[in-house]
């Protein structure tokens, strides 16, 4: 529009345009009011529906290299190609056209004026639509005589969504031309009836005519049939389309199978007709060939028939129906690749099957008539007749895409994989495999479909129990599409590839294609956190734990299990308070089983809640939550995908306060000689309570050691500490609970060494639902036990002495009273053994009316008082002992009976010093006997001088013997 001389003008094709899908199509594009050359450059470009606003270079006159990469293989094969018209116009030629050439297409001039000035390119539209035009005719071979009428029906539809015509017409293929159709009858576009050249005058004489009948249905009918119309008729439907610049154009075209027609002359004897059902066949069709003889009283008459390509002979049938092949047909023919036979005395019928390239050409049929059948020289006439057959290589216009909806999973989640085979011409059989990117290299197959639609797993999928039970489905479009139900984990991401083999005429095709697909752990981002409000609770307050998970994914999706755990001490092993399974089931642990009527389990999103009621000492410990989750689509659930455990909460739980309170204040107790009482007292506590009572004995050393004496707990079970674990010990010392808030020890005869500090520790105890529970404790003052002594002192030895003596053998430790021994007195004895717990520990006591005690009973056996005179009470130990080594000493009390009937009361006492007594190992046997026998012991001594003597003498006698 308001162009000037020397303006640039690109005009391109009018659009939009509708073609059909694998049609040849052509856009024209011209450029006037140019400068330059008079050749002018052509590029021509796409704008996709999905990217209206990308450029995607096709096809350049000028640049090789214009192509985008999905062009350019259609390019260089000439798929897509430009044609020069002049030198400012050309066609843009797409040979066989694709779903994904629909767009709008540009075509564009480089410029070569002086300046800018006009148009450099223009737009056009073109839609692919489906090719739904079809024409069929059912194949048949008629041998009709000279003025029969013949009469064909072709059946044509349509469903093409945008207004399209339709014509249709019949042509007559004769002899070997595969190209020079005659028309016979066509209907138009514009519905007028056109009669060939041939046909014309016929037609108008109303012998050839053509009817529609109902929507689909043509009929042919051609009355009076001469020996011209015989040959290969066939029917053409051609659907068309009116283009924006009101030119109407075809975009496609049928045509049917052909019905071979023969017509005999009423006038000739001899006739010979060959036929082809199909005459243009690709490789692996089968051709058959039919050669038709025609003669009058045909069945007495006797006839050699010998097939040609291309003048060379095939096969000769004789008069006697014998077959004999050429030598280079015989082979094919044993395999069956050949066949050759008269169904009739006029009808003969060669077949080859899976044809290739070297079958086409010219095929003949020469009948030769005998006179006889014997008689090969009485030729009576000779015929044949000729067609030309032509041979296709196969090629495979398939293509497959290969597509995934679930690029991105989480293991358990499903897989769906689609693989969209298109330009299929035969049978398809599909190849799924997985190519794990742990393993670069290899495959592993997953699921095959045969041509025939059968389905068959690779090894690692045959089990429905792991993935669940896959699925391989085709659909009517051409799509097949894998479904994995439960993916395992993430060895089941990387590439999986589509094989499709299309097979067709006794050869194969393959195209291959991928998608990638990643697969999550469940493992990844499973966090779980354990929190609780409080971490210390009164006994019988409530508290809850929450256990919170996280995850990457959605946590509620996938099955899920929380198991709970609870550590009781420090230093102990966990237990299992509870599991709640996916489906709800709660199973209780049996180490902790006061936890299943208190506890209340509860689950909110991904928090798991455990709540404990009336708290108890025995709730107090470490908690801990475990969680385990699986994949789902899986039943059943076997071992969890991924577990974690979350962090470590303690709860502490705190006992009534205890109102215990024991006197405090120290005291003494003095004796003088029997037995003493040590009191305990309790000032203040619970009536509800029970008590254990530790007593304990501090011996007089400043640095010493407490020795527990006996325990009393609650529920008056006695325990004895190991300096009093003795009988005899255990017969002194009593604990007894006297009142409700006193308790006693008492120390029957008591001596001196059980001087020290006594003291008492007190526990309260009390029952708490479930058992008894300490709460608290309280120790009392000190108590001294003293022992008053008579004020005059027995006179006796009081050196300290050393002693030795040797393992095995006997020691006596000496203990002497001095002076007179006064009438109507006894005296008492008692040896002990300083320990270095600082208790001197009682080995042996002699009473004042002669009875012995042993203290420590498996000393009985061992220690002895002899008392040689009255005032002598040393101890003798026999088999003396390592143990045996260490510090002894005596105590001597003198008693008085003050008149007869009367008890013995204490008049005097005295303590003896202190005996050290060293032990020593015994001596070896050979050695103690050498020490004891002086004699053996001298002969040691001189046995190397008595040796020195010998040898001089020896020395001596073998000089002399020299001499001599």
């Amino acid at each position: 529009t308001g162009l000037t001389t020397g303006q640039r003008a690109v005009t391109v094709q009018k659009g939009p345009l509708y073609r059909v899908r694998g049609s040849h199509v052509t856009l024209w594009c011209k450029v006037s009011g140019y400068q330059g050359p008079a050749e002018q450059n052509f590029q021509w470009s796409i704008y996709l529906p999905s990217a209206p606003e990308r450029e995607v270079q096709i096809v350049s006159t000028v640049d090789p290299s214009f192509p985008y990469a999905i062009y350019t293989q259609r390019v260089r094969s000439r798929g897509i190609f430009v044609e020069r018209l002049q030198g400012d116009a050309v066609l843009l030629h797409i040979t066989e056209l694709q779903d994904r050439d629909a767009g709008e297409y540009e075509c564009h001039t480089p410029n070569t004026d002086e300046r800018y000035f006009g148009s450099y390119s223009a737009k056009t539209n073109l839609s692919v639509i489906a090719d739904t035009l079809s024409a069929s005719m059912a194949p048949q071979a008629l041998t009709l005589t000279e003025g029969d009428a013949v009469e064909l029906t072709c059946e044509v539809s349509k469903s093409t969504a945008q207004h399209t015509h339709l014509s249709v017409g019949w042509y007559l293929l004769q002899g070997a031309g595969e190209h020079h159709a005659e028309e016979v009858l066509t209907l138009s576009k514009d519905f007028i009836l056109k009669p060939g050249p041939s046909y014309e005058q016929r037609f108008l004489g109303g012998d050839v005519r053509l009817n529609k009948v109902g929507n689909t249905m043509y009929k042919l009918f051609i009355g009076g049939a001469k020996p011209s119309d015989q040959g290969q008729l066939y029917c053409e439907a051609v659907e068309w389309i009116e283009d924006p610049d009101e030119t109407w154009k075809d975009i496609s075209r049928k045509q049917t199978e052909r019905t071979l027609l023969a017509v005999e002359s009423q006038g000739r004897d001899l006739s010979v007709d060959i036929a082809a059902a199909e005459c243009s066949l690709y490789e692996g069709d089968t051709l058959h060939l039919k050669c038709v003889v025609g003669a009058p009283k045909s069945s007495s008459r006797h006839f050699k028939v010998i097939w040609l390509l291309d003048s060379v002979e095939v096969a000769r049938v004789d008069p006697h129906g014998v077959l004999i092949w050429e030598e280079g047909y015989k082979e094919r023919a044993k395999l069956g690749q050949l066949r050759a036979f008269k169904p009739s005395n006029t009808v003969y019928v060669l077949a080859i099957y899976e044809v290739g390239l070297k079958d086409k050409g010219t095929y003949q049929c020469s009948v030769s008539e005998m006179k006889t059948p014997g008689d090969l020289h009485s030729i009576q006439t000779n015929v044949s007749s000729g067609i030309q057959v032509s041979v296709k290589p196969v090629e495979s216009h398939m293509n497959l895409s290969v597509s995934t909806s679930t690029p991105r999973v989480t293991a358990g989640d499903s897989l769906i994989l689609r693989c969209e085979v298109r330009g299929a011409t035969g049978p398809v059989s599909v190849r799924w495999w997985h190519l794990p990117p742990q393993h670069p290299g290899h495959r592993a197959l997953v699921a095959t479909m045969e041509r025939d639609g059968t389905l068959s797993l690779g090894s690692a999928y045959q089990d429905g129990q792991t993935r669940g039970s896959l699925r391989l489905e085709k659909e009517s479009s051409g799509a097949f599409t894998l479904v994995i139900p439960s993916t395992l984990d993430e060895d089941d991401g990387g590439q999986y590839r589509c094989e499709a083999t299309q097979w067709a005429r006794g050869q194969n095709w393959t195209e291959k294609g991928e998608a990638a697909v990643m697969v999550s752990s469940l493992g990844l981002g499973l966090h779980a956190t354990l929190r609780s409000r409080i971490a210390t609770v009164r006994y019988g307050q409530s508290f809850e734990l929450i256990c919170q998970v996280n995850a990457s994914y959605t946590l509620e999706e996938v099955p899920a299990s929380v198991r709970w755990l609870f550590q009781p001490s420090p230093t102990g092993r966990s237990h299992e308070l509870v599991q709640v399974f996916p489906s709800g089931t709660v199973v209780w642990g049996t180490a902790q089983p006061h936890f299943q009527g208190k506890a209340q389990l509860a689950k909110a999103g991904t928090s798991f809640r455990l709540h404990i009621h009336h708290a108890l000492p025995a709730n107090e410990g470490t908690y801990q939550c475990e969680v385990e989750v699986w994949r789902r689509n899986t039943l059943p659930l076997g071992q969890p995908a991924a577990t974690t455990s979350s962090n470590a909460v303690g709860i502490k739980v705190v006992l009534p306060e205890s109102k215990l309170q024991v006197a405090t204040k120290d005291s003494s107790v003095e004796i003088a000689s029997g037995n003493a009482a040590i009191e305990c007292r309790i000032v203040f506590a619970q009536n509800i309570s029970q008590f254990a009572v530790t007593w304990y004995l501090l011996p007089p050393l400043a640095d010493a050691t407490p020795l527990q004496i006996v325990r009393a707990s609650y529920s008056s079970i006695l325990e004895y500490g190991s300096e009093f674990s003795s009988p005899a010990q255990k017969s002194r010392f009593l604990s007894q609970r006297v009142s409700s808030n006193l308790f006693q020890l008492q120390i029957l005869s008591a001596n001196l060494g059980d001087q020290g500090r006594y003291y008492c520790v007190v526990e309260e105890w009390l029952w708490l639902v479930d058992g008894w529970y300490k709460l608290g404790e309280g120790t009392s003052g000190r108590t001294t036990l003293k022992f008053k002594l008579p004020e005059r002192e027995l006179q006796m030895e009081r050196a300290n002495h050393s002693v030795s003596a040797r393992e095995r053998e006997e020691v006596t430790l000496p203990c002497r009273l001095q002076g007179a021994h006064l009438p109507g007195t006894q005296h008492s004895a008692t040896w002990f053994q300083v320990k270095s717990s600082g208790l001197d520990r009682a080995l042996l006591t002699l009473r004042y009316d002669g009875t012995v005690e042993y203290p420590q009973e498996r000393l009985a056996g061992r220690l002895y008082l002899r008392r040689p005179s009255a005032g002598d009470f040393s101890l003798t130990l026999s088999s003396v002992e390592r143990g045996d080594a260490g510090a002894y000493y005596c105590q001597l009390q003198q008693w008085q009976q003050q008149s007869e009937g009367k008890e013995w009361a204490l008049r005097a006492s005295a303590r003896s010093g202190y005996t050290q007594l060293t032990t020593i190992p015994p001596e070896s046997t050979v050695l103690s006997r050498i020490c004891s026998s002086p004699s053996l012991l001298n002969f040691i001594l001189y046995l190397p001088l008595v040796l020195i003597l010998l040898l001089a003498l020896a020395v001596f006698c073998w000089y002399c013997k020299l001499r001599k």
